[in-house]
C-alpha cells in the first residue's frame, strides 16, 4: 500500500513550482515535458531537495513540515532510487553492487534476498564483473536489483530507459514489470507516455511546476485543465493476454482477452503463457453491428461505458470483457450517434496489434 501526501512549493531561480497531490496507488506513473518539474518531484520525495515550505508524508510518516521544521533527510527515508544513468559503483563486482544496500539493513528489514531477486533479472551470469564490463541494459538490471535488495518502502524511477536505444528499452520493460508485480509502491517518472502505461493506467500530469491533474489516464484527459499538456499523444491500450493457439505456418496466433478471442501476428511466447500486447486507440474501428466479408479478424462486442470529447474527436471507453479504448473523430460519434451504454463491436486488424516488450 501507498499513502504519498505532497503540499510543497519549491522556486530555484527560474523554477517557480508549487506541487500538491495525494497518491495511494501502488503503481504511478508522473508524465511531463522536460523541464516541467518531475524531478524536482522526485527529489524532493526523495529528500535530495528540500522545499522551501509545506508538508510531505509518506505511509503516515511526516518526511517534511517547515512550521515544525521537521526535514528528515535522504538516508533515513528507506527510499529507493533508479536514475538513468543506473550510477552503479565502478570499483564494485554487479554482486557487490547489488548487496551494497542490502548489508546496511537490519535483517529484520530485508523483504528480499540476493538469489532471487538475481533470478527476477537473470543477471546470474554478471555477478563477477564489473559496471564497465556491461552493457546498458545489464546496467539497468543490477540497478533494480539493487534497488529491491535495499527493500525500499517506495521505488522511484528517474526516467530510466532514457538513455537507452528501443532495442535495450523493449528488453528491460519486461524486468519493470516483475519489479511492479513484486510489491512494493512505484513512482515512474517519465516523458513516454507508453512506458507508463506499460506498468499502470495511474498518472501524475506535472507541468509549469504544477500538478495538472491525477488519476486513472483516462479520467485526466477528461479535464480541461490538462488538455495541452496530453495534446497529441498517441494512446495505446495495453493488454495481458493468454495465448491459446499459436500457428506460425500461417503467420497468427490466438489469445483470450477476456472472454473474447483476439487474433494476432505470431507470438514467441508459447501457448497458455501471458504475453503483453498493445494496440493504438486511433487504429480501433467501431461498428453498430458484426461485419461479414472483411479481413479484420477481430470483432469484439462492448458496451460504451463513456465519451471523452477531446479537440476534434473523442475517446470512447469500452467494456468488451477487458476495457478497450478507441479513438474516432467527431462526425463518427455524430454519424453513429454513440451513446454511453450502447452496443458497439471494436474492429481490430490482427497486424494493427504489436509486442511492446519484443
Amino acid at each position: 500500500m501507498l499513502d504519498l501526501d505532497i503540499h510543497i512549493r519549491l522556486k530555484r531561480g527560474s523554477f517557480d513550482g508549487e506541487m500538491a497531490v495525494h497518491i495511494t496507488e501502488p503503481v504511478s506513473g508522473v508524465f511531463g515535458h522536460s523541464g516541467s518539474g518531475k524531478t524536482t518531484l522526485l527529489h524532493c520525495i526523495a529528500g535530495l531537495v528540500k522545499p522551501d515550505s509545506g508538508l510531505m508524508s509518506l505511509n503516515g510518516e511526516t518526511l517534511f513540515d517547515t512550521e515544525k521544521g521537521l526535514f528528515v533527510p535522504a538516508h533515513q527515508r528507506h527510499i529507493g532510487l533508479v536514475f538513468q544513468d543506473a550510477q552503479l559503483f565502478p570499483h564494485l563486482s554487479v554482486s557487490n553492487n547489488l548487496l551494497y544496500g542490502y548489508q546496511r539493513l537490519k535483517p529484520g528489514q530485508r523483504r528480499f534476498e540476493l538469489d532471487p531477486v538475481v533470478q527476477l533479472l537473470e543477471i546470474g551470469p554478471l555477478l563477477e564483473r564489473r559496471p564497465g564490463q556491461l552493457s546498458g541494459g545489464e546496467k539497468q538490471r543490477v540497478a533494480l536489483g539493487r534497488a529491491l535488495l535495499y527493500s525500499p518502502q517506495l521505488l522511484l524511477f528517474d526516467e530510466p530507459l532514457a538513455a537507452l536505444d528501443d532495442r535495450l528499452k523493449k528488453q528491460i520493460l519486461p524486468f519493470l514489470r516483475r519489479v511492479r508485480d513484486v510489491g512494493i509502491p512505484m513512482l515512474y517518472i517519465s516523458h513516454s507516455m507508453d512506458e507508463i502505461l506499460y506498468l499502470t493506467d495511474t498518472v501524475t500530469l506535472v507541468e509549469h511546476g504544477r500538478i495538472m491533474a491525477h488519476g486513472r489516464y483516462l479520467d485526466v484527459l477528461g479535464q480541461a485543465d490538462s488538455s495541452e499538456l496530453v495534446d497529441g499523444l498517441d494512446l495505446r491500450n495495453v493488454w495481458e493476454v493468454t495465448l491459446i493457439e499459436n500457428n506460425h505456418e500461417q503467420g497468427y496466433s490466438v489469445a483470450a482477452l477476456g472472454q473474447e478471442r483476439l487474433i494476432l501476428p505470431p507470438a514467441s511466447a508459447v501457448v497458455g503463457k501471458v504475453a503483453i500486447v498493445s494496440v493504438r486507440a486511433a487504429q480501433i474501428a467501431l461498428s453498430r453491428k458484426r461485419i461479414e466479408g472483411i479481413t479484420i479478424q477481430n470483432q469484439l462486442p462492448g458496451k460504451i461505458l463513456r465519451i471523452i470529447h477531446r479537440h476534434h474527436g473523442a475517446l470512447i471507453e469500452i467494456d468488451a470483457g477487458a476495457v478497450i479504448v478507441a479513438e474516432v473523430n467527431g462526425k463518427t460519434v455524430e454519424d453513429l450517434d454513440l451513446r454511453i451504454g450502447d452496443l458497439v463491436f471494436c474492429l481490430i486488424k490482427a497486424q494493427s496489434v504489436e509486442y511492446p516488450d519484443s
